[in-house]
């Protein structure tokens, strides 16, 4: 049992609270978005074990959201953190919420999130919000380190990507897929594109690469 596989019962908990929820934004292995004026934001980090690494991550996290949840795996003998009463009053006065995640994949409510006034960073929060809304679906799988991160940065240059794949094409000829094709194609983050001649754009053969590895057909929207 590895991190990733606590990511689908945690996202189907947190949906059932009405949070629009998705992996791996900003380094934080889970991101909820309740729409409103403004959006309710909910992080949640994930670990095998509830230990102190857990609790400190979600200390780094605080500022950037509304709530904090911390979800591990419930231990098979029943002597993990998650029976400590030390370390739910920890919780307790931090304001973090506990899920416990059984090897049924079954989440279990530890502890609910309070709410006190943590010192907010809206930048960083900012940056969650703009990647969470841009990025279309839910590519990233929370608690997955080794695969490379399916940003929406990523999924706009692939979407380039794949238009310049039926021919040769110039930044203005990119902004229905994303209006920031004319930086995508300047800075060439990951080589999938030469310039042909002045201001035209084609694919290079890691573009290619990069279109079977992730084929484009039927991306959903942003906010999906």
């Amino acid at each position: 049992m590895a991190e990733i596989s606590l990511y689908a019962p945690v996202k189907k908990f947190l949906e059932s609270l009405d949070f629009v929820v998705k992996g791996e934004i900003g380094n934080c292995d889970v991101v909820g978005l309740r729409e409103g004026e403004p959006p309710v934001v909910v992080i949640c980090e994930l670990k095998m074990q509830f230990n102190l690494e857990l609790v400190l991550q979600a200390v780094d996290r605080a500022g950037a959201c509304d709530e904090v949840w911390l979800a591990a795996a419930m231990s098979a003998r029943g002597k993990g953190r998650e029976h400590d009463s030390r370390f739910r009053a920890l919780c307790r006065r931090l304001g973090f919420g506990l899920l416990g995640v059984t090897s049924r994949g079954e989440v279990e409510l530890l502890l609910s999130p309070v709410a006190p006034a943590p010192r907010r960073d809206p930048r960083l929060r900012s940056r969650l919000v703009n990647e969470h809304r841009r990025r279309r679906g839910d590519p990233a799988v929370g608690g997955s380190t080794r695969s490379p991160l399916m940003t929406a940065y990523r999924q706009d240059a692939l979407a380039c990507a794949a238009a310049i794949a039926e021919g040769p094409k110039r930044p203005r000829d990119l902004k229905e897929f994303t209006p920031r094709a004319g930086k995508i194609l300047l800075d060439n983050v990951y080589g999938w594109f030469d310039r042909a001649e002045r201001g035209v754009y084609v694919l290079t053969d890691a573009g290619r690469e990069a279109l079977l590895r992730w084929p484009q057909d039927a991306l959903p929207s942003p906010t999906a």
